[in-house]
């Protein structure tokens, strides 16, 4: 058995190595040794795998960046000592296969080093583990002493991220309870992974005797045949454009004066350090899909760093998700065994401490986690852009996009909030001129009708100045022209990150990028595996789900949908009950205070109510959605993921938005007229509006929600993390877990210090997105009712980048870097909110606000008409008056004495022979208003799809760009294949040509 895994394993790399060497290994089956010695052959890919210093050629020395893209300082802890001799690794491999499978004892002391737990393998074969269901405790001297001994032979074993050897980096980590009764699928598990050519190595927690750690390595070998089946690409070439003869020829003159221009300014205080960020340089190389066979084409200066960490991270998850447990098609992958509690966590290592005792603009990064806290995730540099580049690189191309879609997002926001405070500081500065607050607080004879009709005595208008200027801050002129420019500013923003997404995904080689066929939910498996289908991609039979099954499924998914939706509608009308309640009871109240500013007192009241139940069914809801996502029994994760981010974005917008949709468009509008007052249950009088209207309501409401909601949410994103790493790192000095006391954190290895830090959430980056969305909704649906709202998100947003960076990088276990091409679902759900936006502010504009009224009453029945061009407050003269109707409370009370009270309505005087009815200005503020509502979306809907029409999806210069990479990437491998065979032909003494063999 020996003989023949070693005789596979031989076969296996001798496919790679060519020709000649295939013919001299027929011979030489039985041993390692031999084939180590017939490696010396002179064949392409064997002395591209035997040479000890590779020497890169001309054209590729401006690329050498990519092989090694470290700080100045990261030799010790990210610099591999591997040689590039193939040897040793082979070697190491023969022996974990020996160890493994046959279960011979190592030959060299270094091996027994590396595995001293393989007396756990060979127990593999039985049914059960005994010894690991009854193992003793170890105690903490002995624990102690042992890890000194081994962190004294190597020093670089101590900073936790390589094997004992010192040499094999750990390239992912999994957690398992010793106690866990799933030993023989684990332990299936792990030999079918040194099968696959992965190097394991076990360790105990020295926090809890119960935990164990396997770290996994991945060799040269296995990292190129995964790479290759994968296809990860990797650089080769230097990129050379073709406007470069151009621009030094036409342009060098204009870019040499443009320079000397731009240095006579002051350096962009924004933009990173270059000086600190060695890292971040560009590398200007082209890449190809990794090939074993041409290896000989890629730029390999160092093998230890050529797969950069996230890369190895991304095989040997694929590795992990690929391989069996038990015997069976569907029994295989990590997910599966984390479902059933085979492992308890699996999660790539992250790179070192975040923090160091030195300054690291004199002595440098020590890795690239530390890079990242000190240049991204410290709140010191909030003013600082994104290294986008090295946060991809760390944690993957679907959390780099994250994090540039926030940067370009939050950079948007600031045209748009200057914007807004001009616009709120107009109506600041014309708030005293304004002729409608003059005639509000100057009215002092003009008598109100009571707030209710039992308790509440007539008001006079002059007692809500106060709440009359406050309204002109946001209902002033300047409301239209906000409305439509951020109905535009939503659609630039969109269209512009098609631009910038289209430019990262070609410099992180996504562009040709294909997402690899998901593996089927565990949970869809066991539900649908009587039934199978031949899968039209992959061509193999997989579980199949009835369409009649689905559609019930979907059925009563949206059936739950609705119900929760009614729910909320329940909860509103809970807070228009409460409103209404609150209104009599502040209109009556026995303070003055209160009862002067009875309207600030029910909104406030009111919003803060309403808060609370948001908050409180947020809860509820995220529950319901997962229980609803589950019933669907989608078929891949990512379609679980898409199902549930659009049930919690549907939920929590119903939720957020629908009492802002109530005063918006409802409050005041059913009230009906003193003597005839449309009541709530016969009880309680709806509310109606204040004489300057009813925005003020809906600004209160939405400053209210989005100011503490934003102050709630960063306070859970990062005080929840912290709080619970701060519990884990007290039970860990307590020595709660039966492990070792550490007085120190820094003394544990990086595999403890990770286990002890919180997993990402379990829903990945939607409550990120949702968060920002929901934000973004808030800023363009009803910004024509808060100008300040751009501004308020633009401040969380800088709070959030860094937060969500400290989170990232100090408080969550390192993701998976996970490769995406585009933000997914949300943008879909961006563009339905950009043209809800212009629906939704056109009837805020039109009914909500009084600038109709105004607009008609200037133009129609005002002191301008037929007089020519006049200022604004000069037209608007006797404004208020003509928005009040008269009232006779005689009527109401049954006295003979007559005393008249104003409300806001246009009726008739209790004196016309119709009295009470709707005169001929309240019909053509009507038509006002609905010709308003069809005027206003038909031009910003143009203008918006005129805009999009001119921005391209992609730049245009990128696609000449990318045109001309593909033809040059062809005539470079055309020229190295051949340069590579003549050399080849030339070494062999036989006669080469120059066309292609």
């Amino acid at each position: 058995m020996y003989s023949a895994i070693l005789l596979l394993e031989a076969q296996n790399l001798i496919s790679h190595a060519g020709a000649q060497l295939n013919a001299t290994m027929v011979h030489h089956s039985g041993s390692i040794q031999s084939f180590k010695q017939q490696k010396g052959m002179h064949t392409s890919i064997s002395e591209i795998l035997k040479e000890k210093s590779l020497k890169p050629s001309r054209r590729s020395l401006p690329c050498l960046a990519q092989s090694q893209t470290h700080p100045i300082n990261l030799n010790h802890f990210l610099s591999v000592p591997l040689s590039p001799d193939p040897k040793p690794e082979v070697e190491g491999l023969s022996q974990s296969i020996s160890t493994s499978c046959s279960l011979l004892p190592p030959q060299t002391e270094d091996v027994k080093d590396n595995y001293v737990e393989e007396s756990e393998v060979s127990t593999c074969q039985t049914k059960a583990d005994q010894s690991f269901l009854l193992q003793k405790p170890v105690s903490r001297a002995k624990l102690a002493a042992r890890t000194d001994s081994i962190q004294g032979k190597n020093p670089t074993y101590s900073s936790g991220l390589f094997f004992r050897d010192g040499k094999k980096r750990i390239d992912y980590i999994l957690v398992y309870k010793k106690s866990s009764p799933q030993v023989e699928k684990r332990c299936t598990f792990e030999k079918n992974l040194r099968a696959e050519g992965l190097m394991l190595e076990k360790e105990p927690s020295l926090t809890n005797n119960d935990i164990m750690f396997v770290k996994v390595h991945a060799p040269w070998d296995t990292l190129c045949k995964y790479a290759e089946q994968m296809n990860i690409r990797m650089p080769f070439r230097k990129k050379c454009y073709f406007t470069e003869r151009k621009s030094k020829s036409l342009g060098s003159r204009f870019h040499l004066r443009f320079r000397q221009i731009k240095s006579w300014f002051p350096r962009n205080p924004m933009k990173l350090d270059k000086e600190a960020l060695p890292d971040l340089e560009e590398t200007d190389c082209y890449t190809a899909p990794f090939s074993r066979a041409r290896m000989h084409h890629f730029t390999i200066n160092n093998r230890g760093t050529f797969f950069s960490n996230s890369t190895r991270s991304r095989v040997v998850h694929h590795v992990l998700q690929r391989t069996k447990y038990e015997d069976g098609k569907l029994k295989m992958g990590i997910n599966r065994l984390l479902g059933n509690n085979t492992y308890e966590a699996a999660f790539p290592p992250h790179e070192g401490g975040y923090k160091s005792r030195h300054s690291i603009k004199t002595h440098g990064a020590q890795n690239h986690r530390h890079l990242l806290y000190e240049r991204w995730a410290r709140w010191g540099i909030w003013y600082k852009y994104q290294p986008l580049d090295l946060i991809r690189r760390y944690f993957g191309e679907k959390i780099g996009l994250y994090f540039a879609w926030l940067g370009w997002y939050t950079g948007m926001l600031i045209p748009a909030a200057l914007v807004g405070v001009f616009v709120f500081l107009y109506g600041l500065f014309t708030m005293d001129s304004s002729q409608v607050s003059k005639e509000i607080c100057e009215a002092n004879v003009t008598i109100m009708c009571p707030m209710c009709e039992e308790t509440c005595e007539p008001w006079t208008l002059s007692d809500s100045c106060v709440y009359a200027k406050v309204t002109h801050l946001f209902d002033n002129g300047g409301t239209v022209f906000f409305a439509i420019f951020m109905a535009i500013w939503a659609t630039v923003f969109l269209e512009f990150w098609k631009r910038r997404r289209a430019e990262l995904t070609y410099d992180w080689d996504l562009i040709d990028w294909e997402e690899e066929e998901e593996e089927l939910r565990p949970q869809f498996e066991a539900k649908y595996s009587i039934k199978e289908r031949v899968n039209p991609i992959s061509g193999k039979p997989e579980p199949f789900q009835p369409f009649s099954d689905k559609l019930s499924r979907l059925m009563v998914s949206v059936s739950g949908i609705f119900f929760m939706i009614s729910l909320v509608l329940t909860a509103v009308f809970a807070v228009v009950v409460f409103r209404l309640i609150a209104m009599e009871k502040f209109a009556s109240f026995n303070w003055h205070f209160v009862k002067k500013n009875w309207q600030f007192a029910t909104s406030g009241t009111g919003v803060c109510i309403n808060f609370m139940i948001i908050m409180s069914l947020n809860v509820v809801y995220e529950k319901v959605a997962y229980l609803l996502t589950n019933l669907e029994h989608p078929r891949t994760e990512s379609e679980w993921e898409n199902s549930f981010a659009l049930k919690m974005f549907l939920f929590q917008f119903v939720n957020l938005n629908s009492s802002t949709f109530y005063i918006a468009f409802f409050l005041g509008r059913f009230a009906g007229r003193p003597g005839k007052y449309n009541k709530l249950f016969d009880r309680w009088r709806l509310e109606e509006c204040h004489p300057s209207g009813c925005l003020i309501d809906l600004c209160l409401q939405m400053g209210v929600i989005m100011f503490f909601k934003q102050i709630w949410n960063n306070f859970m994103e990062l005080g929840y993390p912290l709080l619970q790493n701060w519990w884990s790192r007290r039970k860990m000095k307590k020595g709660g877990g039966g492990g070792q006391y550490v007085e120190n954190k820094n003394q544990l290895p990086q595999w403890d210090k990770d286990w002890n830090l919180q997993p990402m959430n379990a829903h990945g980056l939607v409550d990120e997105y949702l968060e920002m969305v929901l934000q973004f909704g808030f800023t363009t649906i009803f910004v024509a009712a808060f100008p300040l709202a751009p501004l308020l998100a633009l401040l969380n947003n800088i709070i959030e980048i860094r937060l969500d960076a400290y989170k990232f990088v100090t408080q969550w276990r390192r993701p998976m870097p996970a490769r995406a091409t585009d933000i997914g679902i949300w943008h879909g759900i961006l563009e339905g909110i950009g043209v809800l936006a212009v629906i939704t502010n056109a009837f805020v504009i039109a009914i909500t606000s009084d600038y109709i009224p105004r607009f008609v009453y200037a133009f129609k029945y005002g002191p301008c008409v037929n007089k020519g061009h006049h200022h604004e407050d000069e037209c608007l003269q006797g404004y208020v008056n003509s928005s009040l109707s008269v009232f006779d409370m005689g009527e109401v009370k049954n006295s003979s004495q007559s005393r008249y009270c104003r409300y806001r309505d246009y009726r008739a005087p209790p004196w016309s022979s119709v009295p009470y009815e709707f005169t001929l200005q309240f019909w053509h503020v009507l038509a006002a208003r609905l010709a308003f509502i069809i005027v206003f979306e038909h031009l910003v809907f143009g203008i918006k799809s005129f805009i999009a029409y001119l921005i391209p999806d992609m730049p245009k210069d990128l696609c000449d760009r990318m045109r001309r990479e593909k033809y040059l990437m062809q005539e470079m491998m055309y020229e190295a294949e051949l340069e590579h065979l003549q050399k080849e032909r030339k070494k062999n003494g036989k006669r080469y040509h120059h066309e292609w063999p």
